[in-house]
């Protein structure tokens, strides 16, 4: 490609969106949205309709990297949950970047299980070899009752043999769980089952964040019908303490920093975890700072 015709940026349709652990890496939009859209805590792609974007855009964006990126090591292939795109499609990609960006060391994207779950073992296994080796997953909780209810169109054994199959195929598999999304009659419940989903899946990092309901949302709705309450600060620790108690993990990182949580830390489990536990127990004794609501951010 002629290196005047280069675009001034990358093509990003709508507010792009990627997680802390790919703050350094080359934001590349695949796909616009997300294929699924009905989870009623997200609403993220709300304005934007699902599409996979040109093969052209995508060669002027891995020509703009190759010439202004060339510090950025890794890739992080959106939107949504761009693991939806078909193989052909992954393979010219994953091809195009190795070719254009040969310093590129690694590249991750957002998955459903679902997405995951359409390809076969063969396809996770040459998704590595071209480079994919980190899928993140949501999780929110490993409560059946309550994926029906956020309508995450899984259930916990559809997660816990999807999250398998990234990790068998090589990939490092990072989920994301959700505090404050039940009731608190059902809260360590749901903690509790969702640290044990999150066991069986082996993930290599477990995110956690904590409920922010946004406008237009399902979630935002149950709140305003009072079908769902908001749990106190007490609550959402106590609720993350049945969590870490029921996660285990092999060398993995339970990682409580984001910025919707009121308690932050990262602990790699198991040797951290007794100084996590007492760090939240610190938390529920008022001993240590919680960061206010009007400063929660997703």
């Amino acid at each position: 490609m002629d290196e005047g015709a280069l675009p001034d940026g990358f093509d990003y349709v709508g507010d792009v969106y990627r997680p802390p652990y790919e703050a350094q890496a080359i934001l590349m939009q695949a796909t616009v949205g997300c294929s699924y859209g009905k989870c009623t805590f997200c609403s993220g792609h709300a304005d934007k309709a699902f599409a996979i974007k040109d093969q052209a855009i995508l060669e002027r964006d891995i020509a703009f990297a190759g010439r202004y990126c060339t510090r950025q090591d890794r890739v992080f292939i959106m939107d949504g949950n761009a693991l939806c795109m078909p193989m052909p499609r992954w393979r010219w990609l994953l091809g195009a970047i190795r070719r254009g960006l040969p310093w590129v060391a690694g590249l991750a994207t957002f998955a459903t299980a679902r997405d995951v779950a359409e390809k076969s073992d063969a396809d996770l296994h040459q998704l590595r070899e071209l480079g994919l080796d980190r899928i993140y997953m949501g999780v929110e909780s490993g409560n059946a009752e309550t994926l029906k209810r956020l309508r995450k169109g899984i259930d916990p054994a559809g997660l816990l043999l999807q999250g398998r199959r990234v990790g068998d195929a090589g990939m490092e598999l990072v989920c994301s769980v959700m505090l404050g999304i039940v009731n608190a009659k059902d809260s360590l419940r749901h903690a509790r089952e969702t640290g044990q989903l999150l066991s069986g899946m082996r993930p290599d990092i477990v995110t956690v964040l904590t409920l922010i309901a946004f406008a237009g949302t399902g979630i935002k709705q149950e709140l305003e019908r009072g079908d769902l309450n908001f749990l106190s600060v007490p609550q959402v620790l106590e609720e993350l303490q049945e969590l870490l108690l029921h996660t285990e993990l092999a060398g993995g990182l339970f990682d409580c920093s984001h910025s919707s949580g009121y308690v932050h830390f990262k602990a790699r489990l198991p040797e951290e975890k007794q100084s996590a536990q007492a760090l939240i127990d610190q938390a529920l004794a008022g001993k240590c700072p919680l960061t206010p609501d009007a400063a929660r951010r997703i």
